[in-house]
């Protein structure tokens, strides 16, 4: 429907007596979560890079995932058939991307319309392709010298996968292809090779190929070796080991209930079993595993170590959660997740879904740990935020077609805070008659401003008897009742001291409701007098973004009435720019990144302090507000 993955999908197939775990995962940035959790459980990286457009903004930000863990990777340049598909170019964007042992180890034979085989340079024969099926054929003469070209190449980063190879290729100058598959091997385990291959999928040109490659180069899970545990050491994974399993992804559906997909790392997950979450602390009963393919659950009689599968109604198993035994001690790393970068508020549309909306949010919260909900009790709110609007768009979108519940998104409310600048004093004097008997309440404060942060203090400074002592508290919770909405724009008064220093009581008439009212009254009357203003929260940004949009981001922060902290070059090719913003200019960031980056920016923002809204600001705030509260009122 929206023609883009959104969601890890599992495709496992069986290729000349090997397993393969195919685990798809989205492009789109907003979805970088599930490709997040996919990187951490598996054993290597295949990325599709088109052969028009070269690789793109997400291919640097998942390379840079798969460089944290080390993963193996292949590059599988596609849509060679499509118009202006230029292999060349394509692995010159590679190499001055992610350097120089990124290596094809075939080529393609025409281009475009004319792209009919690839040259093996590993063999040095050529396949053409007809219907899918590729028949053996002569390298064409007008391609030998670029094929020995490139197979020059393709031998010394082969060499340099062991001493023994390197040590042969100096003396002979030449490697039989064995031992350039066993150098390749090596090279590709400790990812310090990235082989390149080509094709045209939907054709299903150059596939097999692809697939003999992933079975040849990639390592088998027991290559892998030791997995991180969650007390920074290692667990040497094996069958013959513990049961340790990951839960990597949670799906929550309303019918089938919570599924859990997992990796096994050590031991099997075995059918009608018993499994202990070592998160969780609990034992957990297993019923049936299944391998999934897509949505299609495939029963199993267990899932050995180094496969992945999922199972059905675990009780309290979440994402990052550890299978294991009691007795074990095993818990594994927890995937590291990225954090929400925009917040939206998110409100039923009826009764009906008021009262579905925070058991369904839930269920997807534990679907996806990029989603965090937050209730904002000031505005009343309940705030969702994610990895961009896409992201949030969507959970609204699942929350419709899976839970029937119909919502619709805001943006937040600012935390604004007020203030006061200076000292003031004022009375609140209460007095009613009803004809029976009546209330009075009489209270003197001073108030003053505290530094940024104190909040609110009170002080009770009476002499003499003025107010009688069971009526002081009373008069504190006038003033603690009343700074929930200052004179301002109606936000919360804070970082000020209130000193009752006098007042006056009545032996008949007062009472604790009385001095209450007084205290609220004097407390409002001394706002007045006490140069209030209005406080706006400051963000503290860290951005990332390519050396050369340094000068663009910076422009635009400054636009927001940011400050720039300092910058941080990371020597390979990206800055980072920290800066203190208004949190105010920050609500849609994610979008003006995007825009100003092309998306190959990236920021991470939390809360640092409260200043004073410049005047003009504040006026149009206020007057915000107000129409906010008139139209509450209507």
């Amino acid at each position: 429907r929206r023609k883009m993955t959104i969601n890890t999908v599992l495709a496992p197939l069986e290729w000349k007596d090997h397993k393969i775990n195919l685990v798809d995962t989205p492009g789109y940035p907003d979805f970088i979560g599930e490709s997040v959790a996919a990187l951490r459980v598996a054993d290597a990286a295949l990325f599709v890079v088109d052969a028009v457009a070269g690789p793109q903004v997400q291919t640097d930000k998942l390379w840079k995932l798969a460089d944290t863990h080390v993963l193996p990777r292949l590059v599988f340049i596609n849509r060679m058939d499509r118009e202006n598909a230029n292999f060349d170019q394509v692995v010159a964007a590679l190499h001055a991307r992610f350097g120089s042992h990124v290596v094809p180890t075939e080529i393609p034979i025409g281009q475009e319309s004319g792209f009919r085989g690839v040259v093996d340079l590993i063999d040095m024969k050529a396949y053409t392709f007809s219907a899918g099926k590729a028949t053996e054929a002569e390298i064409p003469d007008e391609l030998r010298a670029e094929a020995e070209r490139y197979r020059e190449k393709l031998v010394e980063e082969a060499a340099e996968g062991e001493d023994a190879l390197v040590e042969q290729y100096l003396e002979t100058g030449e490697l039989t292809n064995d031992e350039i598959l066993r150098g390749l091997h090596a090279g590709v385990r400790s990812a310090k090779v990235i082989p390149v291959l080509c094709g045209a999928a939907t054709q299903g040109n150059g596939t097999k190929q692809l697939l003999n490659e992933i079975i040849s180069l990639f390592p088998h899970p027991a290559e892998r070796g030791d997995v991180a545990t969650a007390d920074g050491n290692t667990l040497t994974a094996n069958g013959t080991a513990p049961l340790a399993a990951l839960v990597y992804k949670t799906m929550a559906d309303p019918y089938v209930g919570r599924l859990s997909y997992f990796r096994v790392y050590g031991g099997s997950l075995r059918s009608d079993s018993q499994v202990f979450n070592r998160n969780k602390d609990k034992i957990e009963r297993v019923g049936q595993v299944y391998v999934m393919r897509g949505k299609h659950q495939i029963a199993v009689p267990e899932i050995p170590a180094g496969d992945i599968g999922a199972v059905a109604k675990l009780s309290d198993t979440q994402t990052n959660d550890t299978l294991t035994t009691r007795d074990s001690g095993i818990a594994l790393a927890p995937i590291e997740f990225p954090k929400p970068a925009i917040s939206l508020t998110i409100e039923p549309k009826s009764k009906a879904d008021e009262d579905k909306l925070g058991n369904a949010l839930h269920r997807l919260a534990e679907e996806d740990p990029t989603i965090h909900l937050s209730r904002d009790a000031e505005a009343k709110q309940t705030v969702i935020s994610g990895l961009g609007e896409s992201h949030i768009e969507i959970v609204a979108d699942r929350l419709k077609r899976k839970f029937n519940v119909d919502v619709q998104l805001g943006a937040p409310r600012v935390p604004y805070r007020e203030t006061i600048r200076r000292h003031a004093r004022a009375q609140g004097r209460y007095k009613k008659q009803t004809g029976g008997r009546g209330q009075f309440g009489d209270a003197v404060i001073e108030m003053d401003p505290l530094p940024r942060g104190e909040g609110f203090v009170f002080e009770e400074k009476i002499f003499g008897g003025a107010i009688p002592r069971q009526f002081i508290p009373a008069v504190e919770k006038g003033i603690r009742e009343s700074l929930h909405e200052g004179i301002v724009a109606g936000y919360p008064v804070v970082d000020f001291k209130v000193k009752l220093v006098d007042g006056s009581y009545h032996d008949v008439d007062s009472s604790e409701m009385a001095f209450k009212i007084a205290g609220s009254m004097a407390f409002k009357k001394a706002m007045e007098e006490a140069a209030p203003v209005l406080l706006e929260p400051i963000m503290h940004a860290e951005v990332i973004m390519p050396d050369d949009q340094v000068g663009d981001v910076i422009g635009d922060l400054n636009a927001k009435r940011g400050r720039v902290q300092g910058m941080d070059p990371s020597g390979t090719g990206t800055t980072t720019v920290k800066a203190q913003v208004p949190m105010a200019e920050m609500l849609r960031y994610t979008n003006d990144l995007r825009s100003i980056t092309g998306g190959r920016g990236s920021f991470e923002m939390s809360f640092s302090h409260y200043e004073e809204v410049p005047a003009h600001l504040a006026q149009r705030v206020a007057e915000d507000a107000s129409k906010g509260r008139g139209a509450a009122a209507d």
